[in-house]
């Protein structure tokens, strides 16, 4: 059985799969396929709703925001329980990586929400001193969401929350691997008020997501490989429809000479590792300095050896989530080997799982000729490098059609806020790892074939609206300068008046 069989159905009825545990191949339940018109009709009554939620004022959003944040502090242990079942993870992990990061994100932008959309007074240039600039924010209407399997209720919350508090109304498609997962986000804000038909989910695979696009949706969200991502942006091209596309990662950590190992070996290990190794923004690769290679590789192993992989609930390091990773992370593997790479330790599946698992693995003796260097693996498999210097590091770690985000290792603040500069990622950490995604005032991405957009930062709440330029008149003169008659005289005056002012360096200033 695998984590997701196709069910023998009727002509003419809704597809089905049958849902198992990733680790256990328990039985998790069914998912019926929403038909393409039934989420057309979701989209419909989404943009009826949102007409009437335009209307209600930012600190009553905020409101209900913060009561949907103490409804899941208060039943977090239902919720842990169902996506732990949905993922295969552990406890602790599931808390890391869904809980805590789901209640700072609503309750971050619950509380910024009026400030960051309030109507903003701007000045202007010169030539329309005489003018009042005000930028206000009107909603976009109904953002569309397809999530993954990775994070399937925080990246759901992620993006949604600030949509539904500049006023949209929001359409959920999560991914088919963890469908129970993504319907949490709607079981939450319709218990903590937020209108029935504003926060819909429509369940499916590939083909509901292209339906929900062609359903009109006015902004699309897609969380995903760059090559789903690509078949999103196309789609949404030809539809006219923004949208944000966070893609796949070959996230790099270069290792200084001068890293403090204790650390850099645990951070980099947890980095690898986290979510066993799905996660967009784990460690993928790792270069490290010829000078402290030996001890950095010989403490990492020894960590690895340490790391609990079985299923109770309590391990560090799970089965995968999906079953057709392992296929992919074995064939980086075995390539890799094939061209002299070697396995420290692990190196094979796991078959003392039911489901698919992949054993914590450490390779050295790699080159940017294996795909393990260059191609995404998504599990967790840390392949390290051994490099001259610092440059010779950082043009290895640029030598990528991916750019998410990155990590330097060293005790040289300078140094490493030089060597962030200069890598050709979306984000960089500094002696830290993946922090930041969860960074809200910092505006998150990547570059490459990593992502098209940016969310969170100061302008992350204002990507949902549309914003309206207002312009008002200060003067109340009976005619303005460039209306009609449009006589040789008005022409020569704001000749001289350009030359006057563009022409004087001081009076450039002011522009």
């Amino acid at each position: 059985m695998a984590v997701l069989e196709p069910i023998r159905t009727s002509k003419g009825q809704p597809r089905r799969f049958r849902v198992a545990h990733p680790a256990t191949l328990e039985p998790l339940g069914e998912l019926v396929v929403t038909p393409a018109d039934e989420v057309r009709e979701a989209v419909r009554k989404a943009r009826e709703a949102q007409k009437k939620w335009a209307r209600v004022p930012v600190a009553d959003r905020a409101r209900l925001m913060l009561r949907a944040v103490d409804i899941l502090l208060e039943r977090q242990e239902e919720y842990i329980d169902v996506i732990m079942r949905d993922t295969g993870r552990g406890r602790v992990e599931t808390i890391l990586m869904e809980i805590i990061p789901a209640v700072d994100t609503m309750a971050y932008y619950a509380r910024h929400a009026e400030r960051l959309l309030a109507d903003r007074t701007v000045s202007n240039q010169t030539l329309l001193k005489a003018k009042k600039l005000v930028i206000t924010c009107r909603p976009m209407g109904v953002f569309g969401v397809i999530t993954p399997w990775n994070g399937p209720f925080v990246l759901a919350v992620n993006p949604a929350v600030p949509a539904l508090l500049a006023g949209n109304a929001v359409v959920i498609k999560p991914s088919e691997v963890t469908p129970f997962s993504g319907r949490l986000f709607v079981d939450l804000f319709r218990a903590a008020g937020f209108p029935t038909d504003l926060v819909q989910c429509v369940d499916g695979d590939g083909e509901t997501g292209a339906a929900l696009i062609e359903a009109g949706v006015d902004k699309l969200s897609f969380t995903g490989s760059t090559a789903t991502g690509r078949k999103v942006g196309e789609a949404c091209g030809r539809n006219l429809i923004p949208f944000t596309l966070e893609l796949g990662g070959k996230d790099a950590a270069i290792v200084c000479a001068d890293a403090d190992l204790d650390r850099a070996v645990s951070g980099v290990i947890s980095g690898c590792m986290f979510n066993t190794g799905q996660f967009c923004c784990g460690i993928e690769r790792v270069y490290v300095v010829e000078s402290i290679a030996e001890e950095f590789i010989r403490r990492v192993v020894a960590e690895v050896r340490e790391l609990r992989q079985h299923w109770d609930g309590t391990q560090d390091v799970s089965a995968m989530i999906s079953p057709a990773q392992v296929d992919i992370i074995e064939d980086h593997v075995n390539d890799a080997v094939s061209r002299g790479a070697r396995v420290l330790i692990g190196g094979r599946r796991n078959d003392s799982f039911r489901g698919a698992a992949y054993e914590p693995t450490v390779l050295v003796d790699v080159n940017h000729g294996m795909k393990v260097m260059t191609d995404e693996t998504f599990g967790p498999v840390l392949p390290i490098m051994v490099v001259r210097d610092e440059d010779e590091a950082l043009a290895l770690a640029n030598d990528s059609i991916y750019g998410l985000s990155g990590t330097v290792w060293t005790k040289d603040q300078d140094k490493a806020l030089a060597l962030a500069r200069r890598m050709e990622t979306g984000s960089v950490c500094v002696n830290e790892t993946s922090l930041t995604f969860g960074a809200h005032n910092a505006p998150f991405g990547g570059v490459k074939q990593s992502g098209v957009g940016r969310v969170h930062g100061e302008a992350a709440i204002r990507q949902f609206c549309h914003e309206v330029p207002v312009i008002f008149d200060r003067l109340g003169l009976k005619k303005e300068q460039n209306w009609y008659p449009l006589s040789e005289d008005k022409g020569d005056g704001m000749q001289k008046f350009i030359r006057i002012f563009y022409g004087s360096k001081l009076l450039r200033k002011l522009v």
